[in-house]
């Protein structure tokens, strides 16, 4: 039997969804005997495709993490927001005032900017496909097959914007035979989620398909005390549908379709501080801060809606048998309508109106050799037309208004190969790069207003259309050595890259500059690390050391600015630059260990040191001030399970979980009132299985109730200071059918 029919056979990389592991957080040791898998005296393993070809990671010299989908259910986690915890060094959260925009780091190295004239730093896959904008990028789980991050730099593979990693989500395939399930989900503040799917063949195995929906409601964590409306509330529709033909043996083809529709309301900000241009507005009173970290009193609408469709087409042929070729074409848009009241208050002293708009088109033919000999591996090509743009509509103390209006067109072509050799039967070599070639064009108008009607401009403050080109090669060498059959250990060094481009935000009036194109990123990364299982694969640990050369980092930035010529600085824009150097490095480990015949521990630890060398200001040096966002120095997780056969038939699994980071910046302008000191959070869970078919659900997170800011907003020129929360104490109970 050749090697590819084989991995596919044994299964391949640590999850702890199988047998007797509580989840999966981290990567998986070979396939266990059986006769031990049948004895519940081992863990269990699931496929990864880390490197677009399906084999056991303990092959793959990478750090990635997998979970399974009862893995996911164990660890109640309902959107990709949910696995910051269990990653090491993930950072990953809903960004500003949204519910399903996404903002995610991993070692350190990510994108918090979600306006169109930057790309994000961590890439989000579906089912092979990328999503180029982070609106709507930020998915709910429901009908997942398993969701794998992968950390540290993927170009090699997974393209130019994976320079921090790559999150891949992968929904359940088509079965050969029909399967199918729904859940109904109550819980605190009127929690109602439904969900549901069914597939299998349509006549005949050569045709099959699926669908899966959720319908996923929950009222407000605050309410707008000015208006008597909900805040941070959720009401998202969502759907899949796959259908593929098996045509011959060697042929098939599937078509998959995706939607999602978020008409959540905004979220609620807490105000840290007075603001003082209350008093500029005498008829809404002083409004102080509130008690409640979700309270707010905005006198604007409260829409927050994104809409995303996404459809691809996917071809696999076995032209012979050594190659595979696989094509997919697919094509995805959102639309996003948002209200950011930046001072929360009825005031209109930074009221933002924002409409977002994208859609892209991409092309992958990829090539898969494996002959099962000492060398096997994968090439393609990939193709990339985005169009991303909109309009941001900005209403300053009424008395100042403008917008921020434009499209950003890209057109990438990228070539890539990935191949392994074996120089001996232990050691192993893997080389790789990728070549990419990218027009970057933005049409940019910013205009300043008479009034709030942004009908009659008074003045122009940049108007442009300009284009400008990267080009890049990213490499990829490693060496893997399997000192036993349980200890693999190897050395990684490869290459990030990010592609620059054009502040959308530009003020080419007060700062001229801001019209120029900012740089392209680049890291460059080593890393050792082992992968090892002991006691007859009833213990995981996966360690990893890192240490990356960060270049020309990316960093948005608020920046005021003298308007009026009296030297005082009285109005500000939104500003793109390139940091300059960092270094960042870390060690990341992952365990799990089945303690008996009842017991599972398994979590993670990391450690992060993430320090400018150079931030240059005005032609000063200033990297000694400035701090890493979203990089906490010491991140961790412990999960352990209890789980056992009832007498009366089915099984009880009990979990207990406690997270912990320490520091974090959230934003580059470094407010210690927006920092957020060091925390933990209590979660638990009780799932009861009654038979194959029923099986219920109590899940309980954050139940310490625990305050902890992800991001805010510092703007002291209007005297805005305010911080976003993470979510407080949920409960829920979850009745499930499976047939």
């Amino acid at each position: 039997m050749k090697r590819k029919y084989l991995s596919v056979a044994i299964g391949s990389v640590l999850l702890s969804s199988a047998i007797a592991a509580p989840a999966a957080w981290a990567q998986d040791p070979p396939a266990a005997p059986a006769e031990q898998q049948a004895r519940a005296t081992t863990l269990g393993t699931v496929t990864v495709s880390a490197r677009k070809r399906e084999e056991t990671l303990q092959e793959v010299p990478v750090a990635v993490t997998a979970f399974t989908a009862e893995a996911l259910d164990k660890l109640a986690i309902d959107d990709l927001g949910d696995l910051d915890a269990q990653v090491p060094n993930l950072t990953i959260y809903a960004a500003r005032g949204s519910s399903s925009t996404v903002t995610a780091y991993i070692r350190g190295i990510g994108q918090a900017d979600p306006l169109w004239g930057v790309d994000p730093g961590v890439g989000i896959y579906l089912d092979d496909v990328y999503i180029a904008r982070p609106q709507g990028a930020l998915l709910d789980v429901f009908d997942v097959q398993r969701v794998e991050v992968l950390r540290g730099p993927q170009g090699t593979l997974y393209g130019k914007n994976t320079i921090g990693g790559a999150i891949k989500y992968i929904s359940r395939g088509l079965p050969a035979e029909t399967t199918g399930f729904g859940s109904l989900t109550v819980g605190n503040y009127n929690q109602l989620d439904a969900r549901a799917a069914i597939g299998g063949t349509l006549g005949s195995d050569a045709l099959r398909a699926r669908v899966a929906v959720a319908s996923l409601n929950r009222d407000g964590f605050g309410d707008n005390q000015y208006t008597d409306q909900e805040v941070s509330d959720k009401e998202i529709l969502a759907a899949r549908g796959q259908v593929g033909a098996w045509i011959g043996e060697d042929f098939d083809v599937q078509v998959a379709f995706d939607w999602m529709d978020d008409q959540s309301g905004v979220r609620g900000a807490k105000m840290l501080a007075p603001n003082a241009f209350t008093a500029l507005f005498p008829a809404f009173g002083a409004n102080p801060p509130l008690d409640d970290r979700y309270d707010i009193r905005s006198g604007m609408r409260n829409v927050n809606d994104t809409s995303m469709t996404g459809a691809s087409i996917t071809a696999n042929w076995r032209a012979t048998e050594d190659w595979v070729f696989k094509y997919v074409l697919a094509r995805r848009e959102s639309d996003t309508e948002t209200n950011i009241d930046f001072d929360t208050t009825p005031a209109p002293i930074v009221d933002v109106k924002a409409f977002y708009e994208d859609e892209q088109v991409s092309h992958e033919l990829q090539a898969n050799f494996d002959a099962g000999g000492r060398a096997r591996g994968v090439m393609g090509v990939y193709a990339f037309d985005g169009e991303a743009g909109g309009q941001v509509l900005n209403n300053f103390l009424n008395a100042s208004f403008g917008d921020t209006e434009g499209t950003v067109f890209t057109d990438s072509l990228a070539f890539y190969a990935d191949w392994t050799f074996d120089l001996t039967q232990r050691l192993k070599l893997d080389v790789g790069a990728r070549y990419t070639d990218e027009d970057k064009r933005a049409v940019v108008l910013n205009r300043a207003y008479t009034d709030g009607t942004f009908t009659t401009p008074r003045a122009t403050v940049a108007d442009f259309d300009k284009t400008t080109n990267f080009k890049n090669v990213s490499p990829k060498v490693s060496l893997d050595y399997q000192v036993t059959d349980g200890i693999m250990l190897y050395g990684l060094a490869t290459r990030g890259f990010k592609s620059g481009g054009y502040n959308i935000r530009a003020n080419a009036v007060a700062v001229p500059r801001s019209a120029e194109p900012f740089d392209d990123e680049k890291v460059d990364s080593l890393e050792i690390g082992s992968k090892m299982a002991f006691l007859d694969n009833s213990l995981f640990l996966n360690l990893a050391y890192f240490h990356n050369d960060y270049e020309d980092i990316q960093l948005s930035v608020f920046t005021a600015f003298d308007s009026n010529g009296d030297g005082v600085d009285d109005a500000f824009f939104g500003d793109f630059t390139n940091a300059g150097k960092g270094t960042v490095q870390g060690v990341e480990a992952e365990y799990q260990w089945l303690v008996g015949d009842h017991w599972v521990l398994g979590g993670n630890l990391a450690w992060l040191d993430a320090q400018y060398d150079e931030f240059i200001t005005r032609e000063v040096n200033v990297a000694d001030a400035q701090r890493f966002t979203n990089a906490p120095e010491f991140s961790g997780a412990v999960n352990l399970e209890y789980r056992t056969a009832l007498s009366g038939g089915g099984d009880l699994s009990t979990r207990l979980g406690y997270s912990y980071q320490s520091e974090v910046w959230p934003t580059t302008d470094l407010s210690p009132a927006i920092r957020q000191e060091g925390y933990g959070l209590l979660n638990a869970g009780i799932i009861w299985k009654l038979d194959d078919a029923w099986s219920f659900s109590l899940q309980g997170t954050n139940l310490l109730d625990e305050e902890y800011r992800t991001t805010g907003y510092n703007i002291p020129v209007l005297g805005v200071l305010t911080g976003f929360y993470g979510p407080p104490r949920q409960y829920a109970l979850t009745v499930r059918y499976d047939f």
